[in-house]
């Protein structure tokens, strides 16, 4: 089944209000180590995307449609955004953090303005290889102690593993 146009047309307005957003509350981090905590925030926004994304993926057939990519892209920034949210006595690695997730969401941006015909754009190519390498350092950083979502359930913590990320970014062709 194809993507329905009006839905998607809704889901990129709705994403680029979230987008906004995103990149408000990333300026007001960036080098702020006492704001730590609004990661969090931006994880639970991110989330609104990633959880639209995933519903409206459930009806597009063509696996190779950006709304896929975006739904498990915005995965990536949710978990990485939640983890670095946990980080204590680390300025310069939540720096470095803060920065990638910008770059994260710009390229999250471009990816929700070709929503609407995905094939024009090369994925993989806006994925620089400098990108990546940040992406997989900051994640390998993360250990087991940093959650990768709101713990909801108290006896069931929420985690998404470097392996979990690995397998993100091999769903996405990344890897």
């Amino acid at each position: 089944m194809e993507a329905n146009i009006e839905i998607l047309k809704d889901f990129q307005q709705e994403s680029n209000q979230l987008i906004v957003q995103l990149l408000q509350i990333l300026e007001e981090c960036e080098d702020d180590f006492s704001q730590v905590k609004r990661l969090e925030d931006y994880g639970q926004t991110v989330d609104r995307i990633m959880g639209a994304a995933k519903s409206i993926a459930i009806t597009v057939s063509d696996k190779d449609h950006y709304i896929h990519k975006v739904g498990d892209y915005t995965a990536l920034c949710k978990a990485v955004g939640y983890k670095a949210s946990q980080i204590k006595g680390n300025a310069q690695f939540y720096n470095v953090a803060v920065a990638l997730l910008l770059d994260a969401t710009e390229m999250l941006s471009v990816m929700i303005e070709n929503i609407m015909d995905s094939k024009k754009v090369d994925f993989k190519a806006q994925f620089s290889a400098t990108f990546l390498d940040r992406l997989r350092w900051v994640s390998a950083q993360f250990g087991a102690e940093y959650k990768g979502s709101v713990d909801i359930h108290k006896n069931k913590p929420q985690k998404l593993s470097q392996n979990d990320i690995d397998e993100l970014l091999k769903k996405l062709g990344l890897d």
